[in-house]
């Protein structure tokens, strides 16, 4: 009996341990890729750019930052110098009638509208900023400090990258080119020896477009380098896979899918009083006379409640200019940029079309999606022809924008402030917004390259700080 016992003891002892989970240690690795130095090339998104500036703490956590973190547990030689701004409040130089205007990054504060309410907002840091002072942070040459892992400049197109000169006309890479007159910016990849590079570009070749309402172009697909998307992009990935062996692009992403174009309704003009209705109806009678006997479909029409806005549309073509006005349409986009107190005080929208520039109509709109699907169907085929791992970032805006998304349980969605992804800017991201893009980067690296470096926890960065 003893003996069956002890027998008996000993098989229930081997199927316990036999049954117990084993526990594996996660072991970063790099794969076939070697991450040994990291140069990350693009625009504002690169840069770290957020709250409609460059300033310290948003370069910190920019994606480009997350990643170079993360690369140096899979051995990354853990340098990752960034162009940092001397300033938190961080400058943006904007071109008025009068000249250059620098403003600094927007922060949540009170705000009063022209009817005397006050409401939480996005506000400048600061007011009434010293314009010299801004001038002098954003100028002063740091190149002494170089050379820089980080060469993601603020605003720059594909082609930029390739222009000798470009930092006497962007003052983002002016500050730390060593020749301002003379240097490219994709020279500055291989004075830190690469040994791997994140390319994220192309976004502002689209994004001009959008951000102006149609005003500024769209770069073409043809063209020599410098000039054209094609030749541009092709060039600069030649280059940069003759100073590094592995290498992630990323394509472009929905843009009209950001807060920045999505947040300002079609429809803000609400009319409270029968009286308020008929005097517009009886304004628009003869424009709506005109466009019957023009035998065209536009009508502008008041009712109580929510309204569509009048909007100025010049792709109607009517020969006569001021009858080239219509009520948007759902599904039209309204620019964050469009002055909320004109709308609420200047009659814009109803006596007063809303200029262009703040509006993307339907024709807009697909020009701009067409435009996004040639240049990221190009980024996959160069992905493809280069051996490089390929972020589809256009994908991921799509499904935020549209289902919403939850990463480490935080919800993410497009929503101005309270979705997580976008600044106050509408259309950069918040650190917590870079790490899930630092994330979708690192498994498009890891798939590619058969490597192990490790995610960051996405609740270790900050969203929108409300105060």
């Amino acid at each position: 009996m003893k003996t069956k016992y002890f027998l008996y003891v000993v098989t229930v002892l081997f199927l316990v341990s036999s049954c117990k989970p084993e526990i594996n240690d996660f072991t970063p690795e790099s794969g076939s890729a070697d991450l040994t130095s990291y140069v990350a090339v693009g625009n504002s998104l690169t840069a770290g750019y957020a709250d409609a500036s460059l300033y310290a703490s948003g370069q910190k956590s920019g994606f480009a930052s997350i990643l170079a973190q993360q690369f140096a547990y899979a051995g990354g030689n853990g340098t990752f110098k960034i162009p940092m701004m001397p300033t938190e409040d961080g400058v943006s130089p904007r071109v008025t009638p009068t000249g250059l205007y620098f403003t600094t990054k927007l922060v949540i504060g009170y705000s009063t509208d022209c009817l005397g309410n006050t409401s939480l907002a996005p506000v400048p840091a600061d007011p009434n900023p010293d314009q010299a002072k801004l001038a002098q942070e954003l100028t002063t040459s740091v190149a002494a400090e170089g050379p820089f892992n980080n060469i993601g400049v603020p605003g720059v197109k594909v082609g930029h990258l390739l222009a000798p000169g470009l930092g006497t006309l962007n003052p983002y890479y002016g500050r730390f080119a060593e020749n301002p007159q003379t240097d490219a910016l994709i020279g500055e990849a291989a004075k830190v020896n690469p040994t791997f590079f994140t390319l994220w570009i192309g976004n502002n070749d689209v994004l001009g477009y959008a951000t102006s309402g149609g005003l500024e172009a769209i770069t073409p697909m043809e063209g020599p380098a410098g000039v054209g998307f094609a030749a541009s992009y092709t060039a600069v990935v030649q280059q940069l896979t003759s100073m590094a062996s592995s290498g992630a692009i990323a394509n472009i992403p929905a843009i009209t899918s950001a807060a920045f174009f999505t947040t300002v309704p079609y429809n803000p003009i609400v009319l409270s009083e029968q009286a308020m209705v008929d005097a517009l109806n009886a304004a628009y009678a003869p424009y709506n006379g005109a466009m019957a006997q023009l035998k065209l479909p536009y009508r502008i029409k008041w009712k109580l409640g929510a309204n569509p806005m009048v909007i100025a549309d010049a792709d109607m073509g009517i020969p006569v200019p001021q009858l080239n006005i219509r009520q948007i349409e759902k599904g039209e986009l309204v620019l964050l940029t469009i002055p909320q107190d004109s709308i609420k005080c200047a009659f814009w929208g109803t006596q007063k079309p809303i200029p262009n520039q703040y509006i993307l109509t339907s024709k807009e709109i697909k020009k701009i999606e067409n435009a996004t699907d040639v240049f990221n169907k190009f980024i996959k085929d160069k992905a493809v022809e280069y051996d490089l791992a390929l972020v589809d970032f256009n994908s991921l805006m799509v499904t935020i924008a549209t289902k919403g998304l939850v990463f480490d349980g935080i919800p993410f969605s497009s929503a101005f402030i309270t979705g997580n992804l976008f600044s106050l800017d509408g259309i950069h991201l918040t650190p917590q917004g870079n790490a899930v893009v630092a994330n979708y980067f690192i498994d498009a690296i890891n798939a590619k390259y058969n490597a192990n470096v490790p995610k960051v926890n996405i609740s270790d960065y900050a969203p929108v700080v409300l105060p």
